[in-house]
């Protein structure tokens, strides 16, 4: 039997593990208590039965399984290192191509929202966010399979917040070459290639913005998207800084805290940045629609 150690802080410190403690349990109870609230207020209201805050509302349980996973074992080790590592890795991998999928829907919205009930129905909805599902957890088997089917060596204290895959992969006994370029395989698909799809969509959704004549009407559609670049910007920005850059460019201490930032921050911005208080919901209209002379099709 196997035991791996989370290295939270240092051993000797026992106000900062208190400190810590009630840190990490606060803000796990703000992002469990905001993203339930934002799940019950969509499936109460049908006035926001759209596939905007459908996607929302996905990302919002999403963020919350993938906190479930970390922070409850980084407050009391009840998880197994791979155990924790699976559901870290699914539910990591799921919001990235949740993000893609509201990004989509941004786009169809704004460039083509003539079409968008017929694009955007509740079947698509369903398909994509159970293709994000099916990739995270496909991904997530690939990826511990790989690392905890290596042998380890006799010291099992793993120097970060949470079982990642890099840490695990410097208590390897054998070369992890292999593992390496799995590792990087796997980031590369599912961070560049959802980060290139919504890069795509804002270039045409800012290239018809641009195209809408009244200063009220460009103002409307970067208000439909906004909240959604801001989550984009911080998740993927992070976890390209982590999963990335170059294994010699890789330093304890700022990955440590990137690594923060992105499984216990982002979260708790989830409910704050989307906010349920939108025009959309006062004047009970699914989508956004520019008038008719500046419509544009991308």
């Amino acid at each position: 039997l196997q035991i791996y150690l989370l290295m939270l802080l240092k051993p000797n410190s026992t106000a900062h593990r208190l400190g810590f403690f009630f840190v990490f349990l606060t803000l796990y109870l703000l992002t469990l208590f905001g993203n339930v609230i934002i799940v019950i207020v969509i499936h109460l209201d049908h006035h926001l039965y759209t596939p905007m805050y459908f996607f929302l509302s996905m990302l919002s349980i999403s963020e919350t399984c993938y906190t479930v996973a970390i922070i409850p074992c980084m407050l009391s080790s009840l998880l197994s290192c791979a155990t924790q590592l699976f559901f870290c890795l699914t539910f990591s991998i799921n919001n990235c191509f949740l993000l893609t999928a509201r990004g989509y829907d941004c786009y169809v919205a704004i460039c083509n929202p003539l079409q968008y009930s017929v694009i955007m129905g509740k079947e698509s909805c369903i398909q994509l966010a159970s293709g994000s599902l099916g990739i995270g957890l496909g991904m997530a088997i690939v990826q511990v399979t790989s690392v905890f089917g290596l042998p380890f060596c006799d010291a099992f204290v793993i120097s970060h917040f949470f079982c990642d895959m890099r840490p695990l992969l410097k208590l390897a006994c054998t070369d992890t070459t292999v593992n390496e370029i799995i590792n990087f395989v796997v980031s590369v698909f599912v961070l560049v290639l959802p980060m290139g799809l919504v890069f795509i969509s804002y270039v045409l959704i800012i290239s018809t913005i641009l195209k809408i004549a009244s200063a009220e009407g460009q103002k409307k559609a970067f208000d439909t998207c906004a909240s959604h670049l801001t989550v984009v910007i911080i998740y993927y920005g992070c976890a390209s800084i982590i999963y990335l850059k170059p294994k010699s460019q890789s330093f304890l201490g700022q990955d440590r805290l990137i690594s923060m930032t992105y499984t216990v921050i982002t979260p708790l911005l989830n409910p704050i940045v989307y906010s349920l208080r939108n025009k959309e919901k006062a004047n009970k209209q699914s989508v956004w629609k520019p008038p008719q002379k500046n419509l544009c099709c991308c």
